[in-house]
């Protein structure tokens, strides 16, 4: 029996997410959207296509969260997004009252699936939804560092004219201009980044990350990034259902590791069946690790501004 993937929020992120799940047969998906019609006409655009990529993941719509029923994985793209001009954190309260909602009717009804968060502002929303659903900490992760650290490997090939497989990167903490570029575990097949690009470059494209989101969202006006953050998630979702014990940077609940306890941050850590299976910590240079805290005081702020 094939997995069932629920996707909470049919707009340009749930599209892309939808198509490389059933594309890919990851499973069986179900797109949900409080917008009728929408999920339902998106779901059946794709499934009219699945033929021709010999896919047969079954897809579908819905406005109902009681069609989310046995769901093994749910994706949580759902609130507003970004406009230039805007930070992730402007969209707290709104984001905040959609995501306790959504919470509630994860909770009611997939009680048993793995949750990624997207939504923003990701350490706050993912935050929300582990109190409001009561879910173990295991099974509720936030999508972070897999998109920035990405993002920070495209930018280094880019730079260094060579293949972005063999570019490795990692980047920790908050998900918005705090996340912290971790240079030491930066590596072109194993060569450190160091030794191919100068100080200021390697610094020049650690900001440029920071503010990847942005950038995208200045160019496009109306909207922000959704395929990078949907082929993130992607990645996360098939580590889990695959059973693959990835190491990837995610949103983790940390409980004393990194000395920061009741917060969610981007921290390295092995995604398998069980979900988050155990958090890697790392060492960092007293540079690093000094980002690091100001990244962990950001989420506090917002959390800290949270009423469930």
């Amino acid at each position: 029996m094939r997995k069932k993937i629920a996707l909470i929020g049919g707009g340009n992120i749930g599209g892309v997410l939808a198509q490389q799940a059933a594309y890919h047969e990851l499973g069986d998906v179900v797109i949900f959207d409080v917008v009728e019609g929408l999920p339902q006409g998106k779901a059946l655009d794709m499934a009219e296509g699945a033929p021709l990529l010999e896919a047969d993941s079954n897809i579908s719509g819905c406005n109902d969260y009681a069609d989310i029923a046995g769901s093994d994985i749910v994706i949580i793209t759902a609130g507003l997004a970004r406009k230039p001009g805007m930070s992730r954190d402007d969209l707290l309260a709104t984001n905040l009252k959609i995501m306790k909602q959504v919470a509630a009717g994860v909770r009611d009804n997939a009680p048993e699936a793995t949750v990624i968060v997207i939504s923003n502002p990701l350490d706050a929303m993912v935050y929300t939804f582990k109190q409001v659903s009561g879910f173990p900490k295991n099974r509720v992760v936030g999508m972070a560092g897999v998109l920035d650290s990405a993002r920070l490997r495209a930018f280094v090939a880019w730079e260094l004219d060579v293949s972005v497989q063999d570019v490795q990167a990692m980047v920790l903490g908050g998900h918005g201009d705090t996340m912290v570029p971790l240079v030491g575990y930066t590596t072109v097949n194993g060569i450190p980044v160091t030794q191919l690009l100068s100080a200021e470059k390697i610094e020049e494209l650690c900001q440029r990350t920071k503010v990847a989101g942005g950038e995208v969202v200045g160019l496009l006006k109306t909207g922000s990034a959704f395929v990078s953050p949907a082929l993130a998630a992607i990645e996360m979702a098939e580590a889990i259902i695959k059973d693959k014990k990835r190491v990837l940077p995610c949103a983790c609940l940390l409980e004393g590791e990194y000395g920061v306890d009741g917060l969610y941050v981007g921290v390295p850590c092995v995604l398998g069946a069980n979900g988050v299976e155990r958090i890697i910590e790392v060492e960092m240079t007293a540079d690093e690790r000094k980002q690091f805290d100001v990244s962990v005081d950001h989420v506090r702020t917002l959390v800290d501004q949270i009423e469930i």
